[in-house]
């Protein structure tokens, strides 16, 4: 049997309340590649948002990979809950002796302006967008075997870094955080064979944008299109392999062109 680029490798995918969105694609691609799969969701933060939740959701996605043969857990949390992150790694360990890699890929969106920015939102964005990934990569690393190869963190950022989004402060100033501490934490962690990344998936059509806004970022994007979660999907699966163990410190666009324009 030929040998598929996770096998054997245990992997903790946040985010992922939304089978139409990335943590879903991500899921489906640790399994696709053989991996070990702890998921997380957190329905209650959907439900807030104009696109709501998913009526199926995480039970639903975790039947569909389970059937296609994945070895998957499930734990539904809060990540403001700062006991989150270090809970779910346990919960990985009890279920499969170990954890290789996580993908931070949760999120929380909020729409405030400099004029309605308010404390109370910046606290939660950087608890559960900042505080809530740094934790994860702090749990992978405190239990982390260092003579194991497949050593990952993926984070997440937005596209904040190259224009402006004055809608969404909370939200982009916890992103950037993001990105900036993916170097720092890649030097602290190479010894230790733990590579640590970020991706920036662009504009990516998990089911928020009507067709207008769909029609004009296309219209936009060099590549002709938006980026979907499959995008996004084959980048980290591919940072997660053994092809790029001598990739750390990078943030990476996996956008079309949107951000070179």
């Amino acid at each position: 049997m030929t040998r598929r680029a996770l096998d054997g490798r245990v992997v903790v995918v946040t985010g992922a309340s939304r089978r139409i969105a990335i943590g879903a694609a991500v899921a489906r691609r640790v399994v696709a590649d053989g991996g070990a799969l702890l998921l997380h969701s957190w329905a209650p933060h959907d439900a807030e948002q104009p696109w709501g939740a998913d009526a199926g959701g995480a039970e639903a996605l975790v039947d569909e990979l389970r059937a296609a043969g994945g070895r998957v857990e499930h734990v539904a949390a809060d990540l403001a809950d700062p006991a989150a992150p270090a809970a779910l790694v346990d919960a990985a360990r009890d279920a499969f002796g170990h954890v290789d890699a996580v993908v931070a890929n949760h999120a929380r969106s909020s729409a405030q302006t400099l004029e309605d920015l308010t404390a109370a939102e910046l606290d939660l964005s950087y608890a559960v967008n900042t505080r809530a990934s740094l934790l994860l990569v702090q749990a992978l690393a405190a239990q982390h075997d260092d003579a194991r190869p497949g050593g990952r963190a993926v984070l997440f950022t937005s596209g904040q870094y190259h224009g402006a989004m004055p809608g969404e402060l909370p939200y982009i100033a916890s992103k950037a955080a993001l990105h900036e501490v993916t170097r720092s934490l890649a030097v602290h962690l190479a010894p230790r064979r733990i590579t640590v990344n970020c991706v920036n998936p662009g504009p990516n059509d998990t089911g928020y944008a009507d067709d207008e806004a769909r029609a004009a970022i296309a219209a936009l994007n060099p590549g002709g299109r938006w980026s979907t979660p499959a995008d996004t999907a084959r980048l980290v699966g591919w940072l997660l392999g053994d092809e790029a163990d001598w990739v750390t410190g990078q943030t990476i666009a996996s956008d079309g062109g949107w951000s070179s324009r």
